[in-house]
């Protein structure tokens, strides 16, 4: 079998980008779901919670039966997974139904993260094109943000399901098309036990899990300090897709540049972009923070998930999957403390205070990354 396959990159990329749009579209459209569902908005945010809770359980797992048997079989269940999760979401307007079609979708875009890397990986992709693949799935979510309103005012509460439900099928007829890679048989070791690995999960955390909390809290914090609602989102979005341009970049600069000296640079730029955002500034300062905090953070991808390939060539995408999971683990534990910063003298400036520690204490972790 070749030891490139184009075929496989572009599935890898088309998975990616597809299933991660499930993470955004339902936190789009808030609104118009809590009026069908008849749930306040606090539970409407139970139905990202729902999709991350099994997308982190289903990470390990899903890396190593690509290992086994083969990223583009893992791909094509996470499609699977995708569209009966969608189909149960389509069904009625329950929101137990919901919160349980949601924990379906959750295992898809899991599953379908790690095989998407793996694909693009065992295809013949280098740091350059994983990174691609990190630019890929950060621009899934950002068109979720930018399509699914537009699409629920015209075809109703449903729109962020049947096009989830669409895309997973686009991506299994790609995945299809992929060569079926070699079984990598069982790993040397196991990988919770591979303390090697916890350095890479650690500054995994530190840039994309911390970038993800301060994303999903600048919203509020701006309006909280008189931004009009539009203004908010535009600054908060440079989060999201300032990564699309960062993650490629960051895997073809790997190959020039020594990679521990790219994460240092981008834990130094989220720190001061979250204390950027603690200030009560004017709107351009906050702007600029969030746009620096999304380019920063977008760097590191490819450097540390290549860092965790070559540790563990007998399970790649098992440690893919090992690495991804301390960023999602970070993502669920923070996200709902640093709201709790909302209800503290400051109106959330707490938080991202808090966050900038969090990203400087990384560059102490840096040291022992296999980098």
């Amino acid at each position: 079998m070749p030891s490139r396959s184009p075929l496989a990159v572009v599935a890898g990329l088309v998975v990616g980008a597809c299933l991660t749009w499930n993470v955004s579209n339902v936190g789009a459209v808030a609104d118009p779901l809590s009026d069908a569902y008849g749930v306040s908005l606090p539970a409407i945010g139970l139905l990202t919670t729902a999709l991350f809770v099994t997308h982190l359980a289903v990470q390990l797992p899903a890396g190593r039966g690509a290992d086994r048997l083969g990223s583009r079989t893992v791909a094509l269940l996470a499609c699977a997974a995708t569209v009966a999760g969608s189909l149960i979401l389509l069904v009625d307007d329950s929101f137990a139904l919901a919160l349980l079609g949601r924990a379906v979708v959750g295992l898809g875009s899991g599953a379908g993260f790690v095989a998407g890397l793996d694909l693009v990986r065992s295809g013949g992709g280098g740091p350059g094109l994983q990174g691609l693949y990190g630019g890929a799935t950060m621009a899934g979510g950002g068109l979720a943000l930018m399509v699914v309103p537009a699409l629920t005012e015209s075809t109703s509460w449903r729109a962020p399901y049947w096009t989830a439900g669409l895309l997973a099928l686009v991506a299994a007829l790609v995945a299809a098309t992929a060569r079926e890679l070699p079984r990598a048989g069982r790993a040397r070791r196991g990988l919770l036990t591979d303390v090697r690995l916890l350095p890479l999960g650690a500054l995994h955390a530190a840039t994309f899990g911390l970038a993800l909390i301060a994303g999903n809290w600048t919203v509020p914090l701006l309006e909280r300090r008189g931004v009009g609602t539009t203004a908010a989102g535009i600054a908060a979005g440079f989060v999201l897709f300032a990564g699309i341009v960062t993650r490629p970049g960051g895997g073809w600069l790997v190959r020039s540049h020594p990679g521990g000296r790219l994460v240092a640079a981008a834990l130094v730029g989220v720190t001061v972009a979250c204390a950027g955002l603690a200030v009560d500034g004017p709107l351009w300062l906050s702007a600029l923070s969030a746009l620096v905090l999304g380019l920063s953070a977008g760097f590191p991808f490819a450097v540390v998930f290549a860092a965790a390939h070559r540790l563990r060539p007998d399970a790649p995408a098992a440690a893919t999957a090992a690495v991804n999971a301390a960023g999602i683990l970070a993502i669920l534990v923070g996200t709902p403390l640093a709201g709790l910063a909302f209800d503290l003298p400051g109106d959330g400036a707490v938080a991202f205070a808090a966050l900038a520690v969090l990203a400087a204490a990384g560059l102490l972790v840096l040291r022992r990354a296999p980098l």
